[in-house]
């Protein structure tokens, strides 16, 4: 006998656990399937980001942050350290104990808000009268709607299936047991990018081979040369338009046969290759076929602007649909399905979605690049200002990088803007607001900001569109 619910939601990660919570606080009676595993057994809600993503890399970034600072810039400070090292064992369990309390508060969220979850695989079964049929396991669940948030997967190189052990996605990227001597990367994206970050601060030679000529092609260009700068500095190898041939893996490392940008024949010998060119939506197994359920050639659920699938009372958020795979993307999107369910008139803009990448400098952006701009015959005005400049960064010891601005030649109206340096990550956040509530430049040179902060490097970028900074 089937159990009935009024909802029935397929993937706790994101998008699938916020928007559970959303639709019980809205007074619907919510199941929510999900089959991730912890090391024994258990379940293991919050998805690729909590257990293989966006939580355990950052809990590494931390420990190899705090690891290079110990070694290189406490000296400034006046303090001393003797035989400085790094217990990769203890800082992996450290990370896995950051992982797990992160699962114990989405089931804890999950009671808290009546949810009741349900450890397994979902699966179409079949449509019936009162909506649609899913299996987990061996239980039979009923529901008017259905909203599947089933996430993405590491797309691996044609040929070069991840073993996990020398061949990673970002999963094995978080699981190296001891520091490799060479590193390599395929893709210069996020994961990449980060994941390199962290073995090469605890002593790896990390070298970085990217299809594309340009390093990080959506940021906006000065940003991104400016990190560029940085990272070499710092020690990464990253070249550019090159084309990976042969790659072969044995018990001595991996080998990757590559062409450079010059068309001259490459080969990089490593200890650990990660791979990270990219992620697949996952729907494999969800048994589309047995209702009909739309999906594109990449395998995505086919969706409407509103998230709505071609299947009446079925929707479909975060990795696995169109639009930017990121963890906040998903979990506005999964609010935003409750909130239409209930009649009300959920809300998520594109257009105003920040986007992070955790290295050292930090990125963040939000809003239009000033190459699409011109791309777009659009008329606008620029702003920029270094940390060099602001007080809080020297304090800090970390002066790499700049806040940009751009904003509309005639109205001011804030259009983007593009930060690269320490915790770009939360200074975006008002550029974000700001341009939710159509904000112009001026708007932000207005405001008066703490001092001595970062944020006052917001706010001068901001006097930089009228070029009028007070500090540089």
């Amino acid at each position: 006998m089937s159990k009935n619910f009024d909802l029935i939601v397929i993937g706790a990660g994101p998008g699938g656990y916020i928007g559970a919570i959303r639709a019980a606080q809205l007074g619907f009676n919510v199941a929510c399937i999900d089959e991730w595993k912890n090391g024994k057994g258990g379940p293991a809600p919050g998805g690729t980001c909590t257990n293989v993503g966006c939580i355990p890399s950052k809990a590494l970034l931390q420990s190899s942050e705090h690891f290079e600072h110990a070694g290189h810039a406490f000296a400034d400070h006046g303090i001393g350290l003797k035989d400085l090292s790094i217990d990769v064992k203890k800082m992996l369990a450290r990370k896995d104990k950051v992982v797990a309390q992160n699962n114990d508060g989405i089931l804890y969220l999950f009671k808290k808000n009546k949810v009741t979850f349900f450890h397994g695989r979902g699966a179409f079964v079949k449509a019936v009268d009162a909506g649609y049929e899913v299996a987990v396991g061996e239980e039979a669940l009923t529901a008017k709607q259905v909203l599947l948030a089933t996430g993405s997967s590491a797309r691996a190189l044609p040929g070069t299936p991840f073993d996990e052990v020398n061949v990673l996605s970002n999963d094995g990227a978080l699981r190296i047991g001891e520091v490799p001597k060479r590193l390599g990367l395929i893709g210069s994206g996020v994961i990449g990018l980060e994941m390199g970050s962290v073995w090469r601060r605890l002593g790896s030679e990390v070298t970085v081979l990217e299809a594309l000529p340009t390093f990080l092609g959506a940021v906006d260009e000065q940003i991104a040369k400016e990190a560029h700068k940085a990272f070499v500095k710092q020690g990464l190898k990253i070249e550019l338009g090159v084309k990976v041939g042969e790659i072969k893996s044995g018990k001595k490392g991996v080998a990757v046969e590559y062409t450079n940008a010059k068309g001259e024949a490459q080969k990089l010998e490593v200890d650990k290759l990660i791979v990270s060119i990219g992620r697949v939506p996952n729907t494999t197994g969800l048994n589309a076929e047995a209702v009909g359920l739309k999906l594109d050639e990449r395998g995505a659920i086919v969706v409407d602007d509103d998230c709505r699938t071609n299947l009446p009372g079925v929707w479909a958020v975060g990795d696995v649909v169109r639009g930017p795979m990121l963890a906040h993307k998903a979990e506005e999107e999964g609010v935003a399905v409750a909130e239409r369910m209930a009649g009300q008139h959920g809300h998520v803009n594109f257009n105003t979605t920040p986007w992070v990448i955790y290295t050292s400098p930090e990125i963040a952006w939000v809003g239009q690049t000033e190459q699409q701009l011109k791309a777009a015959g659009r008329a606008y005005k620029a702003g920029t200002f270094p940390f060099l400049a602001n007080g809080r960064a020297r304090a800090l010891g970390d002066t790499t990088g700049m806040v940009k601005f751009l904003a509309d030649a005639v109205s001011d109206e804030i259009l983007g803007v593009h930060i690269v340096g320490p915790m770009a990550s939360e200074l975006i956040a008002e550029a974000v607001v700001a341009m939710e509530f159509k904000a112009s430049a001026e708007d932000i040179a207005r405001i008066c900001h703490a001092h001595p902060s970062l944020s006052e490097a917001t706010k001068e970028a901001a006097l930089a569109v009228d070029k009028r900074t007070l500090n540089f």
